[in-house]
C-alpha cells in the first residue's frame, strides 16, 4: 500500500527530469538548462530549485529560499481562510398552532440570523390529526415570509417532507458584509472607550505664574556726618567810654522824686503771688425725710375704782 500523496512541491534532487525551464530568483527567464546545471546554479546561489509548474512541458524550476516560500504560502493560505464567509443554514422549528408571544419570540430568532447572513430553514411539525390541515402550515410560512421580507427571501418554496413542511429564506446581505459592518462598529465603540479613559486620566492642567523677581530692598546710602564748621571768635567791640552827662542842679522835690524811683528801680522784680484755688463745694448730701409720724394712740379712759 502506497503512502499518502504529497502535495508538497519537488526541490533540488527530488526533480526527476533531464532538463527544467529555469527561472532566476529575481523572476528573469534564464531558459531550458540541463538539471545538473540547474543545480549547480542552485547550490552557488545558496538557494533550492524549486519545481513550480510540474505539469509543464518542461518542467519550470525556480531558484528561491524554500523555507521563506513555506512561510509566505502559509500566510497567505490563512489569510484567505479568515475572509472566506461560509453560509451556515440555520434551523428553525414551529407548530401550527404556535402562541402569540412564541411565534414573536421565534420571529426575533430568525430577524437575528439573517441580519447575521445565514440562511434560515423553517419547518413546521404536524402531529396527529394536524397531518390534514396542510394549509395551515402553509399561511403560517407566508406570513413569516411576509415579516421577515426586508432581510430576507423565500429561496425555496413551502413543501411537504412526511410530516413536516419545509421553507428556507435567504438573507440579502452577505456574511462578510455583515462581517466588515461588524469590524467597523467594534473599531469605533473602542475609539470612543480610548478616547474617553484618555480624558478621565488625562493630567489636569497646569496654571503657570510667572515668577516675578524678588524685590531688592534699596540699600541706604553711608550717612556722612556734617564737618562742623570751623568757630570763629567773635571780635570784641571796642569799649566806649560813656560820656558823662551834665550834671544839672534840681530842685529839692525833684531830687526826692528821682532817688525814689532809682531806689524802686534797683529793687528785684518778685512774681505776684498765685491767687488760691477755690475750694470745691462739698457735695450734699440728700436730706433724708423726716419719719411719719406715728399715729397717736387713743387715749386710755382712766376708771376710777371706787
Amino acid at each position: 500500500m502506497g503512502g499518502p500523496i504529497s502535495v508538497e512541491p519537488r526541490i533540488n534532487d527530488r526533480i526527476r527530469v533531464p532538463e527544467v525551464r529555469l527561472v532566476g530568483p529575481n523572476g528573469e527567464q534564464v531558459g531550458i538548462v540541463r538539471i545538473e546545471d540547474a543545480l549547480r546554479l542552485a547550490e552557488e546561489a545558496d538557494l533550492d530549485l524549486v519545481e513550480v509548474a510540474p505539469m509543464a512541458r518542461p518542467p519550470v524550476a525556480k531558484l528561491m529560499d524554500y523555507g521563506k516560500f513555506k512561510y509566505e504560502s502559509a500566510v497567505k493560505a490563512r489569510e484567505a481562510r479568515k475572509n472566506q464567509a461560509q453560509t451556515v443554514i440555520k434551523e428553525m422549528k414551529l407548530r401550527p398552532k404556535i402562541d402569540v408571544h412564541d411565534y414573536e419570540t421565534k420571529k426575533g430568532h430568525v430577524v437575528r440570523f439573517l441580519r447575521e447572513g445565514d440562511k434560515v430553514k423553517i419547518t413546521i411539525m404536524f402531529r396527529g390529526r394536524e397531518q390534514s390541515r396542510p394549509e395551515m402550515g402553509a399561511r403560517l410560512l407566508q406570513r413569516l415570509a411576509e415579516d421577515v421580507v426586508e432581510l430576507g427571501f423565500v429561496e425555496s418554496a413551502p413543501k411537504l417532507d412526511g410530516r413536516n413542511m419545509i421553507m428556507v429564506l435567504g438573507p440579502h446581505k452577505k456574511k462578510a458584509d455583515f462581517r466588515a459592518e461588524r469590524a467597523a462598529v467594534r473599531s469605533h465603540d473602542e475609539h470612543d472607550l480610548a478616547s474617553a479613559l484618555l480624558a478621565q486620566h488625562a493630567p489636569a492642567e497646569v496654571i503657570t505664574t510667572p515668577i516675578s523677581a524678588p524685590e531688592v530692598a534699596p540699600t541706604p546710602a553711608p550717612e556722612v556726618a556734617p564737618t562742623p564748621a570751623p568757630e570763629v571768635a567773635p571780635t570784641p567791640a571796642p569799649e566806649v567810654a560813656p560820656t558823662p552827662a551834665p550834671e544839672v542842679a534840681l530842685k529839692p522835690a525833684a531830687a526826692k522824686a528821682a532817688a525814689t524811683k532809682t531806689a524802686v528801680a534797683k529793687l528785684p522784680a518778685t512774681k505776684a503771688p498765685a491767687k488760691p484755688a477755690a475750694p470745691k463745694a462739698p457735695a450734699t448730701r440728700p436730706t433724708p425725710k423726716a419719719p411719719a409720724a406715728k399715729k397717736a394712740a387713743p387715749p386710755v379712759s382712766e376708771t376710777k375704782i371706787s
